[in-house]
This record gives structure tokens, C-alpha cells and sequence, in this order.
């Protein structure tokens, strides 16, 4: 009978660790398939719109439902991310102290993947929290709104810079480095 218990405890872990990685996937899709779609799609479909007011305004709009979207998404993609560390065995101080484990291919992916977070998420404040609502202060149009809109399209490149890197590593972590 025992073995049965500890088949159903192994059968409901497991599953609570692929409904884990479903919704940490899911929250990946959102977050960079956004700043993606974004940068792909919506910001040069929006450069050509005229007048320069509507176009600011639809800027500002797009930028408002993306950003709250991606915040929601980052604090989702932390707690599973380190419910994945926990289900994965390697939440521990035991673990992440040694520094073999760094060095090994699953610690290097996984190194990587972290860095690469780190990185990202005072980018993606700068630019959500900063940058990006600083363009509204000037008018529409003017030298100074295109040069805060220059800067702000220069963050949003690096990050996804960084997003690509950070997929390599996930992908690898995936795949057990």
C-alpha cells in the first residue's frame, strides 16, 4: 500500500511541476513575445501614422497595455522559475554553493539564464518606468520626443538581445544542458 501512496505523491509532483513549466512558458511567451511583437510589428506600423498626436497617443496607449502585461508576466516568470529550480532538485544552498555545480553544463545554462534575467529586468523597468513615459512630456513630433523615442527603441533592441540569449539558455536548461 505504500507504494501506491508514494506512485500517487511521484504522479502529483510531476504534475505540479509541468503545470509549473506550462504557465512559466506561458509567461515567457508573454513577456518576450510581446517586446517581439512590439518591436517587429507594432512600433513600425505606428512610426507611420500621422498626425504625430495620434501616433503618440497610440504609442502611449500600446505601451501602457504591454507594460502592465510584462510585469505581470516577469513576476510570474520569478515564482515558477524558482519553483522550477525547486522541482528540479537544485534549490539548494548545498547545490548552488558549490562551485561545481557552476561549472558544470546545466550551472553554465542556468548561470546564463540568470544573467541574462538580471540584466533585462532594469532595462525593461528604464524603459517601461523612465524612458518610455518621458517621450509623452514633449510634444509630439518634436527633435526632443524623437530623440527619447530613439533612446527608448535602443533599450528595447538590447533587451531583445538579451531575450535571444536568455532563449539559448533556457533551451538548453530544457534539453539538461
Amino acid at each position: 500500500m505504500q507504494v501506491r501512496g508514494a506512485g500517487v505523491i511521484l504522479c502529483a509532483t510531476m504534475s505540479l511541476y509541468f503545470l509549473n513549466i506550462t504557465i512559466h512558458v506561458l509567461a515567457a511567451v508573454c513577456w518576450l513575445g510581446g517586446m517581439f511583437f512590439l518591436a517587429a510589428v507594432g512600433a513600425p506600423v505606428l512610426r507611420r501614422l500621422e498626425p504625430p498626436e495620434l501616433r503618440a497617443d497610440l504609442f502611449r496607449q500600446l505601451g501602457h497595455k504591454a507594460r502592465n502585461l510584462s510585469w505581470v508576466a516577469i513576476a510570474i516568470l520569478l515564482l515558477t522559475g524558482v519553483a522550477n529550480l525547486h522541482f528540479g532538485g537544485v534549490l539548494h544552498w548545498s547545490i548552488l554553493g558549490e562551485l561545481g555545480f557552476w561549472r558544470s553544463p546545466y550551472g553554465q545554462a542556468l548561470a546564463w539564464k540568470l544573467t541574462m534575467v538580471g540584466l533585462m529586468l532594469p532595462i525593461q523597468a528604464l524603459h517601461d518606468f523612465v524612458i518610455g513615459p518621458g517621450a509623452s512630456r514633449f510634444e509630439p513630433g518634436s527633435p526632443e520626443a524623437v530623440a527619447v523615442r530613439r533612446r527608448a527603441a535602443w533599450f528595447g533592441r538590447v533587451n531583445a538581445v538579451l531575450a535571444l540569449i536568455l532563449l539559448v539558455a533556457a533551451v538548453r536548461l530544457a534539453r539538461g544542458a
